[in-house]
């Protein structure tokens, strides 16, 4: 693969700076909804820069700049981490910790690479401000709290964003993953899953253990409805459509001879399609209800913790996005892919006023950590640290590229 070249070449300054702001942001985490001293930093920056700056959804920051008259281009950064215990290894590693709502003190790491989608949004929004001759419009740049916790984008949008800002014609946003560094991915149409995760709390009667007889023991109950829920994908969907159940966690007991009286497990369910998703959430409500009522149990107690909504990318709007990225960064390092499994709210944003959005990947690791032997890591592992160039300098590039192309040239 040739060395990559992106617009940060051309300005070293900026790129040491950002390198600096990476850094930082790297070194200096925040929980979801919680990211205030990274919200104070994106402002104070985007100020300095001449733009208008307001705070929204709490610790969200809109950040707006008009130079005449032209299209409304929107483009959104999220800014939270996630509690995950750093061991990257990197100089500048995460040693902060963080309270999760319920009290937990954890960890804190950028282990979703938002500190690199801040860093670039930034970098995009110096190269516009300082070269305002060359483009007329309005460009909103949308730093968005709490994507990790899908509360972001829905808490922005309770605080009147779109009444308080101006209504973009397109959104745009971004993702560093693991892919190859220099690379961007991009899928036309549905591109990231509806996500739902609840939590299911089953209710039994403790006891002792050699007593299991007097008892309705909620570990076994939970046992058959987490196999129980794994047979709705197998055995009631179609197997031409994507669909994945998984219960990651689960939580029971004190001692090993006490039954107890309750056991929590939780689920995440990812799909593509709404017809499939109301079929297995109806699915999954009526696996829970009928294991407790085959077990004489009191009925379960579900909570809904949150729902991603399906990321839908604009076709006529891709299709512009992929040529202007091919122009940008090279026909051979644009590449369109499939839908992918995760999820993500900045759907919520662009769907809110009805307009398109476009949202792609940029490829973070050496293409030996990618195509090596061993496991490749992983956004969300205590080990995920992006290359920082040509990485940065790709989003940094992407993100101007594209607001340019759909901002008004001047005369």
């Amino acid at each position: 693969m040739p060395e990559t070249t992106t617009i940060l070449d051309e300005h070293p300054d900026l790129r040491a700076s950002l390198h600096d702001l990476y850094r930082h942001l790297h070194s200096h985490p925040e929980l979801s909804m919680q990211e205030e001293a990274t919200a104070s930093l994106i402002e104070e920056r985007m100020s300095d820069l001449g733009y208008e700056v307001f705070r929204c959804g709490g610790t969200g920051v809109v950040a707006t700049l008009r130079n005449g008259e032209g299209p409304v281009v929107g483009f959104r950064a999220d800014t939270d981490a996630l509690p995950v215990e750093e061991d990257t290894g990197l100089d500048y590693a995460s040693t902060a910790r963080g309270t999760l709502p319920d009290g937990s003190d954890v960890p804190v790491m950028h282990a979703c690479g938002h500190d690199m989608h801040v860093t670039a949004a930034i970098g995009a929004a110096t190269l516009l401000a300082g070269d305002r001759d060359a483009w007329s419009g309005t460009v909103v740049f949308l730093f968005q709290p709490g994507e990790e916790t899908a509360q972001g984008a829905a808490a922005m949008l309770a605080d009147g964003l779109w009444d308080r800002a101006e209504r973009p014609e397109v959104i745009y946003g971004q993702h560093v993953w693991p892919g190859v560094t220099g690379t961007i991915d991009l899928t036309p149409g549905p591109a990231m899953t509806y996500s739902d995760a609840w939590r299911v709390t089953v209710r039994g009667r403790g006891g002792h253990g050699s007593q299991p007889e007097s008892t309705i023991d909620p570990v076994v109950l939970a046992a058959h409805m987490i196999v129980r829920i794994q047979s709705l994908k197998s055995r009631e969907v179609a197997a031409q459509k994507a669909a994945v159940i998984t219960v990651a966690t689960i939580h029971a007991g004190l001692k090993e001879n006490i039954i107890p009286a309750t056991a929590e497990f939780t689920i995440n369910m990812r799909n593509l399609d709404a017809d499939v998703r109301d079929h297995l959430l109806a699915g999954l409500r009526r696996v829970i209800l009928a294991e407790a009522m085959a077990s004489d149990a009191p009925e379960p107690e579900i909570e809904e913790i949150y729902t991603f909504p399906l990321l839908v990318n604009d076709e006529d709007e891709t299709a512009t996005v992929l040529e202007v990225l091919r122009g940008a960064l090279g026909e051979e390092e644009v590449h369109e892919i499939p839908a992918v499994m995760g999820s993500e709210d900045f759907g919520a944003l662009p769907d809110a006023i009805e307009v398109p959005g476009v949202y792609w990947f940029f490829g973070g690791l050496t293409r030996e950590e990618v195509e090596g032997e061993g496991p490749t890591v992983t956004n969300h592992s205590p080990h995920f640290g992006p290359q920082l160039e040509p990485t940065l300098g790709v989003g940094v590039t992407a993100a101007h590229a594209v607001l340019t192309a759909r901002l008004a040239p001047r005369a």
